[in-house]
């Protein structure tokens, strides 16, 4: 499955396109998978980065009081770290600080899939272009353009850290689950 939506993604002109008409028919399926564990399954088993990106960018935006019209970039992801609640309706007695725990694992592998779209690696890069002009750009050594968005400070980061400790603090009380701290100090 995953080979094939990967394929699906790569085949068309746009994959920036078919990943989000992809992204759109699986959303409601990744809603309704009971357990973390099959839902960490799959998407971490997903080999398309782009479309992973896309699901949890819509995984996201269901889970914000407020979804944002940014596009898909680092700001964006602050954005979802800000402004996100729980991100899936639980029918299990899981802790409160589990729930946040998987929420900032989605944001981190989000933000690790971003990064492979845009910035990481020499073939990966040009994610968002159709696999002939992907050939191109890298054969032209062209570095991907990034997005105004995505030029955020060490500042922008501290604030949004802190806004979502205190709110945690305000959910979860005291003591901080480890786990947490973790996973903010990965992300950050």
């Amino acid at each position: 499955l995953q080979r094939m939506l990967s394929i699906a993604v790569e085949v068309d002109r746009s994959p920036n396109c078919s990943s989000c008409k992809i992204a759109d028919v699986i959303f409601p399926f990744i809603l309704n998978i009971p357990l973390r564990s099959q839902r960490e399954a799959f998407l971490n088993t997903m080999e398309s980065q782009l479309l992973r990106c896309k699901l949890l960018e819509l995984l996201f935006q269901h889970s914000c009081e407020v979804p944002t019209t940014l596009p898909l970039s680092l700001a964006k992801i602050l954005y979802f770290l800000s402004h996100s609640s729980v991100l899936l309706q639980y029918q299990d007695e899981t802790a409160t600080w589990q729930k946040w725990d998987e929420m900032l694992q989605y944001l981190s592998l989000m933000l690790t899939s971003y990064q492979n779209v845009i910035l990481a690696f020499p073939l990966a890069e040009h994610l968002r272009s159709s696999l002939n002009d992907r050939m191109d750009l890298i054969v032209q050594k062209a570095k991907p353009k990034l997005q105004d968005n995505d030029d955020i400070s060490h500042l922008d980061i501290q604030l949004k850290i802190e806004d979502f400790i205190s709110r945690m603090q305000q959910v979860l009380g005291q003591p901080f689950p480890l786990q947490i701290m973790e996973k903010l100090c990965m992300l950050r």
